[in-house]
């Protein structure tokens, strides 16, 4: 008994030495940075915030620094759809940018819940040297309508809360923020001064040599009515044929995100002055799909959409479609988009022999939020090991898919992703294996099937079937 308690005893005490050790060591990589100024923008012109921080760092430590933290607070954690870093290089029109690798990551004294990214850096800081990163971090579903019900003829107004001091682990000696209104129009906002609000730009700072830690919360009240266009889901189906086609299915679940509407909707005053009549609502959404793309279709349950115009070059094709009805606060559709494209446009051969698909991922809509995001490359039967290289985490799992003349079913290769943003829309490779020698599968399979039907004839035709000798 006795001895089990100071084995009980010895495990805490090493416990709490390793958390001590860590917490120390955590503490002295953070207070060996420190940020000589920081910048942050604020971009509330539509319902998707994007924030371009711009930091320039010191190491004051003794050791080099290899990366740099990034601080969310909760409230910004659970609406971060993506995190990018880049570093300047050079001095004014010689300036170059160079990508960093931005990763989550967890330390053992984060204060109530605070999200961190690491930012890797090209080279360490030693003692003295300074870098300059570019962040563009962007939040959904950040900016709450109030009030939450709009008449048809009142303009959508919206609170974003944020804090006028830039939440982060090191000491900040000068910050400023900007943000950017979609209107000169804003009702009411927190002041921290100095704050200055002219044109379209509300400025809070300079703050000058803030603790780490720092958080002073401001909240802005604005007119915003610009298109909360929100797709719920979307299940893009990519269906490879390789005799020479790549057809394309795209559902989607579409909803307006803004403020409800309550009352009675007039189409004809939404038709006479839709401007003042509706200022919030949409009803036109322009998708952005591939060139030499063909066999294009819009429909929904009830059947083919007319509403919808197509414009094609070499470079891109641009599809406008419209809904039934256009769309309100709260108000939803669903409708289905279908093309076909030349499958030697995505469709290459790896050194190693695999076949690869060279697809776009995120939703062809602009200016839209998906809140869930589910593609399935549908390869052709025969295919093996499939693999998919995303630039960004995604959950994957295979599944089977039985058409036409199928035998052992099409190997299909899904990718789910939540809180997809334009951003996210960026090329992504499916590799597989596959022998030429199935292609003839099925026209072996249909020649059978002819030559068997045409013996099956000559027999008949051959047997006397009459009963007289």
């Amino acid at each position: 008994m006795a001895r089990s308690t100071a084995m009980k005893a010895a495990g805490l005490i090493l416990a709490l030495l390793i958390f001590t050790f860590l917490t120390l060591a955590v503490s002295s990589s953070n207070s060996q940075i420190q940020v000589l100024n920081a910048e942050r923008r604020i971009d509330l012109s539509s319902h998707i915030v994007k924030v371009f921080l711009t930091l320039k760092v010191e190491n004051v430590g003794t050791t080099p620094a290899s990366e740099i933290l990034l601080a969310f607070p909760p409230s910004q954690a659970d609406h971060l759809a993506l995190v990018k870093a880049q570093a300047a290089i050079g001095k004014k029109k010689k300036k170059s940018y160079v990508h960093l690798d931005v990763n989550p990551t967890e330390l053992p004294d984060a204060p109530n819940g605070t999200k961190y990214f690491s930012i890797s850096l090209l080279d360490p800081l030693s003692l003295g040297e300074t870098a300059t990163l570019e962040v563009l971090y962007i939040l959904t579903h950040s900016l709450e309508p109030f009030p939450a019900e709009i008449s048809q003829s009142e303009s959508q107004l919206v609170y974003f809360r944020d804090s006028a001091l830039i939440l982060s682990p090191y000491h900040i000696k000068q910050q400023t923020t900007f943000i950017k209104t979609p209107s000169t129009k804003v009702e009411s906002n927190t002041r921290v001064e100095p704050t200055k609000f002219a044109g379209r730009e509300l400025k809070y700072g300079p703050y000058e040599d803030r603790p780490p830690y720092s958080f002073s919360p401001v909240i802005v009240h604005l007119e915003n009515n610009s298109p909360f266009a929100v797709v719920e889901e979307l299940l893009r189906e990519v269906e490879i044929s390789h005799w020479g086609n790549l057809q394309i299915t795209e559902h989607y679940k579409l909803a307006h995100a803004g403020a409800r509407h309550k009352g009675v909707f007039s189409r004809v005053d939404y038709q006479s002055r839709p401007s003042f009549k509706g200022a919030s609502s949409f009803k036109h959404l322009l998708a952005s799909l591939p060139p030499r793309v063909h066999s294009v279709y819009y429909r929904d349950e009830i059947g083919n959409i007319s509403s919808s115009h197509l414009r094609t070059d070499y470079r891109k094709s641009e599809l406008e479609i419209e809904p039934r009805y256009p769309l309100f606060g709260g108000w939803k559709a669903t409708f289905v988009i279908g093309y076909g494209l030349p499958l030697e446009d995505f469709l290459f051969e790896s050194p190693d022999g695999k076949r690869y698909l060279n697809f776009s991922f995120g939703c062809p809509l602009a200016q839209t939020v998906v809140n869930k995001l589910t593609i399935k490359v549908v390869l052709p039967e025969g295919s093996k090991d499939p693999s998919a290289a995303v630039p960004f985490p995604v959950e994957q799992h295979l599944e089977t898919k039985y058409s036409y003349l199928d035998v052992v079913g099409r190997t299909v290769l899904v990718l789910e992703k939540k809180n997809v943003v334009p951003e996210h829309i960026t090329p992504f490779q499916v590799y597989y294996t596959f022998k030429p020698i199935f292609m003839l599968a099925e026209p072996l399979m249909l020649a059978s099937v002819f030559f068997l039907f045409f013996m099956a004839c000559v027999a008949y035709l051959q047997i006397d079937f009459s009963i007289r000798k």
